[in-house]
């Protein structure tokens, strides 16, 4: 077993781990942050999309103790210090870029990892940077719509439907 020690969401935690311990298990199954989801075990989905160190990463790809000592967040750390949730969240919200929300929590990390680096990204960047992220529910539509929101264009007011 392995001794870990990173941040998660700000706050230094530690934890034992085999080796071979995915970090995506490790957040789930050692700290709890289930909102970390499983969806496919083989990269494929996109629905375990975590940050470390300020990159998005799939945590099913990723050995936890790859991320020792490093920054890594969760879709639990991603609303507002008051609760309430952040403008890319409230964007998935306000325009149903969601649906089961399975994926959402994958589709929101990886979102904010685009808008970071690019903060007003067209609808063809948006595409391809979320090519690794499978929804079944949506179509892709809505959730195109919430991150030319979040990022301030394109869209205006909350979705009728």
């Amino acid at each position: 077993m392995l001794q870990l020690n990173m941040k998660v969401n700000g706050v230094p935690v530690s934890g034992q781990a085999e080796g071979r311990t995915l970090l995506v298990q490790f957040l789930r199954d050692r700290l709890g942050l289930t909102g970390t989801h499983i969806g496919c075990d083989t990269s494929q989905c996109g629905a375990c999309v975590v940050h470390v160190n300020g990159d998005a990463v799939k945590a099913c790809t990723m050995f936890a103790a790859e991320a020792a000592g490093a920054e890594v967040s969760t879709i639990e750390g991603q609303a507002n210090a008051d609760g309430s949730l952040n403008p890319i969240q409230q964007a998935f919200q306000d325009h149903h870029g969601l649906q089961c929300g399975f994926c959402t929590p994958g589709m929101v990390m990886s979102a904010t990892a685009l808008l970071n680096q690019t903060p007003k990204p067209n609808e063809h960047m948006i595409r391809t940077y979320l090519e690794g992220n499978m929804c079944r529910c949506t179509g892709y539509h809505n959730i195109i719509k919430a991150v030319l929101a979040a990022s301030g264009q394109g869209v205006s007011g909350p979705d009728p439907r």
